[in-house]
């Protein structure tokens, strides 16, 4: 029996060698080359011939027999029977064709896609459903073989064919509802605990229907989520949350009546949810829902399409607003109105509106401002109390104290940062000038006292001064990079750039080209004198107004190639835009732009490596 079986496979073989090898002539014709598509591999198999006549009476068998690859997970005759009873069918033909279309292309996927090349995740079949035009999504599980859905295994990887490959699985891959990925899933483990919870519960039955309520759009928090929740909470188990307030929590993740995709969010949507109650989409880098208790929660996942409806995965349970929901927060704004030392900063936040920006989830630093430190920036600038202060000139001074984000401490380096504060000359944000060489110290004005309260919303970092907004004078007396330009700025009695530089009014604003301290010190190498001192009072002077632009704030995105700028002094600069922006003075010296944008209220500072010098 061997032998003979040997002897067919070598005829065989020497039959196709030989097919191959004529040519046309040899025939006088075309020769018929033999295929072993997917649709052969299945008509040729008997194991599959339900498998067969499902993609008949579809006509996908011509799909599977043309050139382009697909990777198909193969049900065999076990796992069709197994179907049709399931599902109160006794045959193929009693399955509408429709159905069954879709059925079928639930197990393909564009491209030839390897076993080795599957991993536990989601991926898009071909079949779409009744929520949506858009694909269907498999949920494949590689921890212990492969398994698609919880519902199927592979057990036969890889068998290639000349269009694709082929994985036999021993159950058919039905059309998925939003239930099928919460349990096929093991991040949502505890959300199924959730939702079968009680006896009473109908949530699996609800989340199952293809018809009203559905399509539904579901929030659904990961394991980590409902650990967390717990947590916050103070709670042993998932067993200590009420029986009436675990369903109200469950369906204030569930929208009914809609299938919403990630590109259907917008900023600031409202969504209405099944519990009735709402909660608030955030477009950003991140996606997030604030809830009804201020919490956010990021998606982590977003479109994982079923049947009826869409899912979306939360890293945090959201909660809706319930006499049983205790929630303790620990806001920026509630750290300000529990602290005595900070009713005035409290005043202030009221007065200009900002209480509820640091009641809100998004994340900020502030440099929070005691009461000693408001009564002095109050007697310094000449008002008898808060309520004195222009409330749009107090919202910028507040703002001139906070930054975007959570920024720690140990994050903070000595150089420029934006505040959100908008005043003057530029609708720029001012900058900060941050020297961390002996602790924490702000525009030079303000030190931190007490570093990173953490809160709810962000970090807050006590400082001992109000930071005022900055004028370009503020930066160079605060950067010690500019030392010796202060010194040269008032070495004369007769100077008065300090007094102009401060100006808010005509000549304002100024864009100052301001040397380092390492320019002044290259000057006196290159003029061959010994200090700042021996310069000529008129040469300093004019070298000094060189320097300064009047009547206009010219940040770096306003410069262009061959730019010529007349300065205070009278003369001109030049100003060449390459790898760096590059100025020339009168004397054909270049000096290079090292830091650009250093926005004050009444001006830009862009900070230069060589000191310029005007005509003589």
């Amino acid at each position: 029996m061997k032998t003979f079986k040997f002897t067919k496979l070598a005829l065989l073989a020497f039959m196709a060698f030989g097919l191959f090898s004529c040519s046309n002539d040899d025939y006088g014709g075309d020769v018929i080359m033999p295929t072993n598509t997917i649709a052969d591999f299945v008509a040729g198999n008997d194991d599959y011939s339900s498998l067969q006549a499902a993609l008949k009476v579809t006509g996908l068998d011509a799909t599977l027999d043309g050139s382009a690859n697909f990777t198909v997970f193969a049900p065999n005759n076990a796992a069709f029977n197994s179907f049709l009873s399931a599902n109160g069918f006794s045959s193929l033909d009693e399955v509408p064709e429709d159905v069954l279309t879709e059925i079928l292309l639930n197990h393909i996927q564009e491209g030839e896609i390897v076993s080795s090349a599957l991993s536990t995740g989601y991926i898009q079949s071909m079949a779409t459903g009744m929520a949506s035009a858009e694909p269907l999504s498999m949920y494949i599980n590689t921890s212990d073989g492969v398994m698609i859905n919880g519902v199927s295994s592979v057990t036969t990887a890889d068998v290639e064919v000349d269009n694709g490959v082929i994985h036999a699985v021993d159950a058919v891959i039905g059309l998925p509802d939003v239930t099928t990925f919460a349990t096929a899933d093991p991040n949502f483990d505890i959300l199924v605990q959730a939702l079968t919870a009680d006896e009473s519960f109908s949530f699996v039955e609800t989340l199952m229907m293809t018809d009203a309520p559905a399509p539904f759009t579901v929030f659904a928090p990961t394991n980590t989520a409902f650990a967390n929740v717990l947590e916050e909470l103070e709670l042993a188990g998932l067993g200590d949350i009420s029986a009436d307030l675990l369903p109200s929590i469950l369906s204030y993740h569930v929208v009914a009546g809609a299938n919403v995709r990630s590109g259907d969010l917008t900023d600031e949507m409202m969504v209405e949810t099944l519990e009735t109650g709402g909660f608030t989409i955030n477009l950003g880098n991140n996606v997030t829902i604030t809830d009804e208790n201020g919490r956010t929660a990021t998606i982590v996942a977003t479109d994982v399409q079923a049947n009826n409806g869409v899912i979306h995965v939360l890293d945090t349970v959201i909660l809706p607003e319930n006499d049983a929901i205790e929630i303790e927060t620990n806001t920026i704004a509630d750290f300000v109105a529990g602290n005595e030392d900070y009713s005035s900063l409290l005043v202030a936040l009221e007065a200009t509106g900002l209480t509820s920006t640091f009641t809100g989830t998004d994340n900020y630093t502030v440099f929070a401002p005691n009461n000693a430190a408001f009564a002095a920036f109050l007697n310094d600038a000449g008002f008898g109390s808060l309520e004195e202060v222009p409330v749009d000139l107090l919202t910028q001074v507040l703002l001139n104290h906070v930054q975007a984000g959570e920024i720690m401490s140990g994050d903070l380096s000595t150089g420029y940062i934006p505040s959100m504060a908008v005043w003057g000359a530029s609708e720029e944000l001012l900058s900060m000038y941050i020297n961390t060489s002996d602790g924490v110290t702000i525009n030079g004005v303000s030190t931190v006292t007490a570093a990173d309260i953490e809160a709810d919303n962000g970090v807050i970092h006590a400082v001992d001064a109000v930071i005022g907004l900055p004028d370009v004078t503020t930066f160079a007396t605060a950067d010690p990079n500019f030392d010796i330009l202060v010194q040269a700025l008032t070495r004369e009695e007769s100077f008065t750039f300090v007094e102009t530089l401060m100006m808010t009014d005509d000549p304002a604003p100024f864009t100052v080209f301001a040397p380092t301290n390492d320019a002044f010190v290259a000057l006196l190498e290159e003029l061959e004198l010994g200090a700042l001192a021996d310069i000529p009072t008129e040469t300093l002077e004019a070298t000094l107004a060189y320097h300064v632009v009047a009547g206009a704030n010219v940040r770096s995105g306003d410069l262009t190639d061959d730019m010529m700028i007349q300065t205070l002094q009278g003369g001109d600069l030049t100003i060449s835009l390459g790898d760096d922006v590059v100025i020339t003075d009168a004397r054909d010296r270049t000096s290079t732009v090292i830091t650009v944008d250093v926005q004050a209220t009444n001006g830009v500072i862009h900070a230069i490596d060589t000191v310029l010098l005007p005509a003589e």
